[in-house]
């Protein structure tokens, strides 16, 4: 059977001519993702997702590329959300550090440590006003030349930041 009969087949739910189009192709993703990650495990890892996904998608399938182009371009995919995962377990794993040292830094009393989980919540844009303007003690003015935004929109992120908070703690 050709590739494009067995393809005709396993988009019909023939589960005998698909697993013979993953069997054919397998090594070929294996190895590209070896190239491309440059962990073994990893790559094993993405080639089984890849058959996977291939398995849940085949009908987007069109038939303008080559299978096995289709099948690394779901890899490449899975690979890049991949990398997008572990940075942001970075960014997270780096995060817990900082709130550990606040933590470790903290007047010791449970409203702090809720204080402290709030303002992780929030994004930097709005964290970083509040805490110089009711932590610092700057005016909006000072807060404005400092981080290069107009006074109105310190005030703006001042007033939401607090508005959060207060709506977290409560």
């Amino acid at each position: 059977m050709e590739e494009k009969d067995l393809i005709k087949a396993a988009k019909k739910g023939n589960q005998r001519a698909f697993a013979i189009l993953l069997q054919q192709n397998y090594t070929f993703v294996k190895h590209y993702l070896l190239k491309i990650t440059l962990h073994p495990s990893l790559a094993e890892d993405i080639t089984q997702e890849t058959m996977i996904k291939s398995i849940e998608k085949i009908h987007q399938y069109n038939g303008k590329a080559k299978f096995s182009s289709w099948l690394l371009s779901i890899a490449s995919n899975l690979y890049i959300d991949e990398l997008r995962k572990q940075k942001r377990k970075t960014k997270w794993l780096q995060n817990q550090g900082v709130h550990q040292l606040l933590y470790e830094n903290a007047p010791n009393n449970d409203e702090w440590v809720e204080v402290i989980e709030v303002l992780t919540k929030l994004s930097s844009d709005y964290r970083i006003p509040l805490i110089l303007k009711h932590y610092y003690g700057y005016t909006y003015e000072e807060i404005s030349s400092m981080i290069d935004i107009p006074e109105g929109t310190v005030k703006s992120r001042v007033h939401g930041a607090l508005t959060q908070v207060r709506k977290e703690l409560q």
